[in-house]
């Protein structure tokens, strides 16, 4: 495989990316700047999280954009971190069980894993574009669910979206040893 099937140029710059590169530059951002994230930068999130693979190709998932003023304020209400309340955009991923593939031999429900899937396509495509993200679960479950109400899906992440502020905390990555996850047989 030639170096440029497996690096990609961001809009914004001309600098090329490895995939690993990319991995290691991605962190969970929690400050951003009030700058809004553009409508391209959107749309080439958005399109890649539609790329993500799934189980079967089901697609068990619905994602909803939340920028405008009101919608904002709710979803702020799910989840009450000063930081939370920093973020321009927010992305409200959704689940479907009904609609994912099922293993037969046990009836493992795949919605989970595929939405991870996605949702990691989203942070990753928001982190080529030059903005941050955080993968948000520990929110209010009750209100969500009362306040962006989607028949026949859960919500499982809230993703906050934006440019990540000058002093925003960045914590060295710690992550174990390859040999302690890596079993060769």
């Amino acid at each position: 495989m030639s170096r440029e099937s497996t690096t990609f140029a961001t809009d914004k710059t001309s600098s090329i990316m490895t995939f690993k590169e990319l991995t290691q530059t991605r962190f969970s951002v929690r400050k951003f700047t009030a700058e809004p994230v553009s409508p391209a930068d959107i749309r080439y999130i958005m399109d890649c999280v539609r790329l993500a693979p799934s189980a079967c190709n089901r697609q068990p998932w619905h994602f909803l954009i939340i920028s405008s003023d009101e919608c904002k304020e709710r979803i702020r209400q799910c989840y009450d971190r000063p930081w939370f309340a920093s973020a321009p955009l927010y992305v409200l991923c959704l689940k479907a069980d009904d609609e994912a593939w099922m293993r037969a031999d046990d009836g493992k429900n795949h919605a989970d894993i595929d939405l991870g899937i996605a949702v990691e396509h989203l942070c990753l495509a928001a982190a080529e574009r030059g903005l941050g993200s955080c993968w948000v679960c520990n929110y209010d479950v009750e209100a969500v669910a009362r306040l962006f109400p989607r028949q026949g899906y859960e919500a499982v992440a809230i993703v906050p979206i934006g440019h990540i502020a000058p002093d925003c905390p960045h914590p060295e990555k710690k992550r174990k040893d390859l040999a302690t996850i890596v079993e060769e047989l």
